[in-house]
């Protein structure tokens, strides 16, 4: 057998030996020697062990400048103050409306947390704190370990108390490599503006410590019915065991989980001195007790708002949502918490709104409320039923078909502009336009040939808006819908956009935000929630208390429009949504169901305003098929909705009065001056011809007198 595998060995080295001698394997040989040289000439040449190590040393700089002016530059300072300061949002008259987020526990100084809670944490997050300069070379070596580990990630661990208050305060929850190195940096920085005992406590008050509970003091209150001043070893080792997982440690519901992780807790205080055998023995037959005597504030007071807040910070002024719970910012918005409060009570009427669907699902609303003059939203209801914070939004996100609430800034406000009058006679006639033969239709099939423009308006009648379009042209009609802040999709550029039966769709807060140019004589102000923020050290972030405005329309026409809608409400198809005692100007507005559903509609629209205020509501369901969708119009089915709530909000306006009258009583009174006009001329050409006659009889007595004389 040894003969055997000696002849194999021996067969595979003359092979082996065969193969390198080869004449390709040589010429490969020599090639790969004389490269080898080369680059040994090259690099003792130019000496590039000496360039490779100072560029590294440069990168190394160049990182740690960064990281350092990054550290400098973070407002480090302002750190205590902001973790002491939830973000609060302020209404239109500077009152506090609530706060943003409740990520922010009640803070208390560090003498007011017991000893024992501190020796706890101390022991088993970070046994060095009082003595490291905000980091440790062993956590350092960890994440490293862990970056080769896990292909560049870092999972988390290592890090000082110091550096984990930097990463809640500063920096995001990413586990990163980048984010270690300015973790590490802003410790140190966070070091040499505080004293240990600060961050200590700013640290204990800005943990999380589940069930909705930020900081050490409400935790107490949650889980021991306490003070933090007041735990014992045993409660003070349960606190700090929920720091490494609040969700699986927390006592209430994980007694188990939390004992275990206790007892554990406290042996390493033994270990680190902080408590003897026998005290921590002691600790540890105590039998964990819950007790809860938190109550949680109601910062987030009116969510629906708060939610378009937060939207608007991120989206429009480039604020990040981490900063926005850490930085206790103060944001102004233009809220009117008692309209915002009515329009609230006005959604949770049920008995105002359709039935639900045969499976449960609720009918939705959605509505706005804005003042025309600055642009300013006081109030918004973004639906009805269960509330997710952050969740998708009806006021701005949802795009719904407007219907005849397009007619005002399609048909007629461009008409207007265009030359045209209030009462132009418009054709109402069933008739069909272009190559595709368009053929719109009045809801009643009734066409009387003719009709003023007033009356169009007010009955929302569709042959005539599609008539006048096409005299105007789809163009202008686009322009003047855009120049109101909506843009048409390009699929929807065509005739039908006069009756608002969009693919793309409209939100409740652009329907809203277009209509405050009526109410403002022809200005379209910039519609906004923020009016300021200021951050924990006073100063202005976000300056938007002089919004923009924008000429869209001449006060000539705004008047004369808002003239036609008020006969929307007066008489027309809002009659039975007009609040009592009050004039209201605006359009309804209805999207039909397919045929094959049978009669009903999948959005309903009102729009009202007076001079102080203009509203947009929205009714339908989220998604419509053939079980969810209503049985009626804007005329019967949001009516009481929209009447209840104009009811509510108006008396909170400073209720000032239209300049102009409803166009229907204009007419009434130019057709009854008229009339009066002819009379008049008429008796007055009688006189002059009475006086006339007078006048020459005269002339010939005198004539005739001299004559004979």
């Amino acid at each position: 057998m040894l003969q055997l595998n000696k002849i194999n060995f021996d067969r595979k080295k003359r092979d082996r030996m065969n193969k390198q001698a080869s004449p390709f394997w040589l010429a490969i040989k020599q090639f790969m020697k004389r490269v080898w040289r080369v680059i040994r000439y090259v690099w003792y040449r130019l000496q590039l062990t000496r360039w490779l190590i100072l560029a590294v040393l440069i990168l190394i700089f160049a990182m740690s400048s960064w990281l350092t002016f990054k550290a400098k530059t973070a407002n480090v300072g302002e750190i205590k103050a902001n973790l002491q300061t939830p973000t609060a949002l302020y209404d239109i008259k500077d009152e506090r409306a609530g706060t943003l987020y409740s990520q922010k526990g009640t803070y208390v100084d560090l003498d007011k947390i017991s000893p024992q809670i501190q020796n706890a944490v101390l022991s088993t997050e970070d046994r060095t704190f009082y003595t490291n300069h905000g980091f440790s070379i062993k956590g350092l070596a960890r994440a490293a370990v862990g970056l080769v580990i896990h292909h560049g990630q870092i999972t988390g661990g290592g890090s000082t108390i110091t550096q984990q208050l930097a990463k809640n305060a500063k920096l995001s929850q990413k586990q990163t490599f980048s984010r270690k190195f300015e973790e590490l940096f802003l410790a140190v920085q966070i070091t040499k503006v505080y004293s240990k005992q600060d961050i200590l406590a700013m640290y204990l008050n800005n943990a999380y410590f589940g069930n909705g509970v930020w900081g050490v003091q409400d935790a107490s209150k949650r889980y021991f019915g306490k003070n933090a001043s007041e735990l014992d070893a045993s409660e003070g080792a349960v606190i700090a065991a929920m720091l490494r997982s609040p969700s699986f440690y927390n006592p209430a519901d994980h007694l188990d989980n939390a004992t275990a992780r206790r007892n554990l807790i406290l042996g390493l205080m033994v270990d680190n001195n902080k408590l003897t055998q026998a005290q921590a023995d002691a600790a540890k037959k105590e039998r964990l007790v819950v007790t809860n005597t938190y109550e949680q504030s109601d910062g987030y007071r009116y969510p629906y708002y708060f939610d378009e807040v937060v939207n608007e910070a991120i989206n429009r002024f480039g604020l990040k949502e981490e900063d926005l719970v850490k930085n206790g910012y103060k944001i102004y918005t233009a809220l009117d918490q008692s309209q915002q409060s009515k329009m609230e009570t006005t959604f949770k009427q049920n008995w105002l709104f359709p039935d639900n669907a045969a499976d449960g699902t609720l009918v939705q609303g959605s509505s706005v409320a804005i003042d025309p003059k600055t642009g300013g939203v006081s109030a918004v209801v973004g639906g009805r039923g269960e509330y997710t914070i952050r969740g998708y939004s009806r006021i701005t996100q949802m795009k719904r078909q407007p219907g005849s609430t397009i007619k005002p800034l399609a048909v007629y406000t461009p008409a207007l502009e265009d030359g045209y009058h209030y009462d132009s006679s418009l054709e109402d006639k069933k008739q069909s336009y272009g190559t595709n033969h368009y053929t719109p239709t009045n809801p009643d099939n009734v066409y009387t040939g003719s009709m003023p423009m007033y009356q169009a308006l007010a009955n929302s009648t569709n042959a005539p808006a599609v008539w006048l379009l096409n005299q105007i042209g789809l163009k202008r009609g686009i322009k003047s819908v855009e120049k109101f802040g909506i843009s048409v999709p390009k699929s929807d550029q065509n005739l039908a956009m006069a009756l608002g039966g969009w693919q793309g769709g409209v939100s409740p807060y652009q329907m809203a935000s277009a209509y405050t140019a009526f109410a403002n004589n022809g200005e379209l102000s910039e519609t906004h929630f923020i009016r300021k923020i200021v951050d924990a050290s006073g100063a202005v972030i976000v300056d938007n208390t002089e919004p923009s405005k924008t000429r869209i329309m001449s006060q000539k026409t705004a008047k004369e429009m808002t003239s036609m809608m008020l006969g929307v409400y007066n008489n027309g198809t809002g009659r039975y949504a007009k609040p009592n005692g009050y004039q209201v100007a605006g359009k309804s507005g209805s999207t039909e169901v397919p045929d094959s559903y049978g009669f009903g509609t999948k959005d309903q629209w009102l729009v009202g305003y007076t001079p102080d205020i203009v509203v947009a509501t929205w009714m339908g369901y989220d998604k419509t098929d053939q079980d969810h969708f209503m049985k009626n119009t804007s005329i019967d089915g949001l009516a009481p909705i929209f009447k209840y709530e104009m009811q509510q909000l108006l008396p909170t306006t400073a209720q000032t009065d239209f300049d102009t009258e409803d166009a229907q009583s204009l007419a009434k009174k130019e057709q009854s001056g008229t009339s009066n006009e002819l009379v008049d001329s008429i008796e007055s050409g009688f006189k002059d011809g009475i006086n006339k006659a007078k006048d020459t009889a005269n002339q010939w007595y005198n004539n005739l007198k001299g004559f004979f004389n």
